[in-house]
């Protein structure tokens, strides 16, 4: 397990019933980056996997 993974699960649970746009989730990775500037590359990495992921499925 991942130290990263304590933050995922406690996502999920608290808000794993919600549902989200990629707006939304888009202006949340904004405003958690200019609050975290040093997890910019980070953010951009996740942002740009969510965005392209769909890409490697074959039909």
């Amino acid at each position: 397990m991942y130290f990263t993974d304590r933050g995922i699960e406690e996502l999920e649970s608290r808000r794993g019933e919600e549902e989200v746009t990629f707006a939304w989730l888009a202006d949340k990775l904004r405003a958690f980056v200019d609050l975290n500037p040093d997890f910019e590359t980070a953010v951009e990495r996740l942002a740009t996997y969510l965005a392209r992921d769909d890409e490697d499925v074959e039909d």
